[in-house]
């Protein structure tokens, strides 16, 4: 069970509880479905709204897929992608290749950094034999 945030709203504490108890990241219609089919039901557009307000305040990130689906995922799951621009197949890395890294302390002495995204697009295996032939 996620601890509710009391710097938000009872609706973004039900959109970040059930994104907090999904396996893995869910599209806005996918959250929709899970928080109506609950005792959290909302509107679609509702939905959508608090979770840009939810990506806004850094709790909540997002991923935006080649086919324009976005992903929504909580920032404290730090999970990265290789896609195939082709079919879409998504593979999640293992580990968090830039966690470590050394930002430079003259850029982020004013700056609170909230999560970072890291994504990288190419061919899976199986559409670049289906174009190599």
């Amino acid at each position: 069970m996620v601890k509710s945030n009391p710097n938000i709203s009872n609706r973004q504490n039900q959109i970040l509880e059930k994104l907090g108890n999904c396996d893995d990241e869910l599209s806005g219609q996918e959250l929709y479905r899970v928080l109506h089919a609950g005792e959290s039901s909302m509107g679609l557009a509702t939905v959508y709204r608090n979770l840009q307000v939810l990506v806004k305040k850094g709790l909540v990130r997002s991923r935006n897929l080649p086919t324009g689906e976005v992903l929504y995922a909580p920032v404290k799951r730090d999970v990265h992608h290789l896609t195939c621009v082709d079919c879409g197949i998504t593979t999640s890395l293992q580990g968090c290749p830039v966690k470590n890294i050394n930002l430079p302390q003259s850029k982020t002495k004013n700056f609170q950094l909230l999560f970072h995204t890291l994504e990288f697009f190419g061919l899976c295996q199986h559409c670049l034999e289906r174009q190599s032939t």
